[in-house]
């Protein structure tokens, strides 16, 4: 597996804790700072949009893992302090800009988050450890979670007088329903591997020491499946809630009909 030299910017990447690697059909970006939990910065969330920007067509399928005892800690504690981190607006600068500055700043974080659920790919997170906060919206931004059994995740945001901001509570919410959702945000409480596959928030759990492979296994029986399939099935899926069930149904069949004019090798 090794990283394209057409990749831009590859190297400052992992400076920020963010490594990409492609195999094939299927990208490995991993969180690189184990030392510091995978503690996120402004600097690893341009990274990460960075990497999103760069796949190249041929990606179907994206694994996001982590290096070390945590998939991630959640934000840096530094960007609180007066002090903040070299070359980077403390969030105590950044709440003196006019509205619309700070909503174009805070836009430029969620990128971080949402490419993950793109039509055209399917995104796995395998998550260990903690995942708080930025780590746990992190994980919400793809389309499917494997946990290992010592998974904590926890939104910790409300506890510090903030409110999730990273893309993660449209995604809790459909996973886990808004009360529940309301009642995890508002207590900031740890939520295990055993909750989180009961509500729908992992699709499995599995030991520590079998999470990569699990990940792997469930990445390639995505890429088994005809791509185009697999491609309308999630632009079905992702629709579904925003439609009524008659509509729903009239979008199987339009989905239907292009696939069986792809497979008869008919055109439009």
């Amino acid at each position: 597996m090794t990283v394209p030299a057409a990749l831009p910017d590859s190297s400052q990447w992992e400076q920020a804790g963010v490594r990409l690697e492609l195999d094939g059909e299927l990208a490995l970006v991993t969180l690189c700072h184990p030392k510091r939990r995978n503690a996120q910065t402004p600097a690893m969330w341009r990274a990460l949009a960075a990497v999103g920007r760069s796949l190249p067509g041929t990606v179907r399928v994206v694994l996001l893992r982590a290096e070390g005892v945590s998939f991630s800690a959640g934000l840096d504690r530094a960007m609180f302090t007066p002090e903040g981190i070299p070359g980077e607006r403390t969030f105590l600068e950044l709440a003196a800009d006019g509205d619309k500055e700070l909503d174009a700043v805070i836009a430029g974080y969620q990128e971080a988050f949402t490419w993950w659920r793109r039509a055209d790919l399917v995104s796995i997170a395998a998550v260990q450890g903690h995942a708080v906060g930025a780590g746990f919206q992190l994980a919400l931004g793809c389309d499917l979670r494997v946990v290992a059994d010592d998974v904590q995740f926890a939104m910790k945001e409300t506890s510090l007088g903030l409110v999730p901001d990273l893309a993660g509570t449209k995604p809790l919410s459909d996973l886990v329903g808004p009360a529940r959702t309301l009642e995890i945000c508002a207590t900031g409480r740890w939520v295990g591997a055993e909750e989180a596959v009961a509500t729908g928030l992992a699709n499995l759990a599995v030991p520590v020491a079998e999470l990569d492979a699990a990940a792997r296994d469930l990445a390639a029986a995505l890429l088994a499946a005809p791509r185009n399939a697999v491609v309308e099935t999630k632009a079905l899926l992702q629709g579904a809630g925003a439609r009524t069930h008659e509509e729903q149904q009239a979008a199987e069949r339009a989905a239907q009909a292009r696939r069986l004019r792809d497979l008869a090798g008919i055109g439009d």
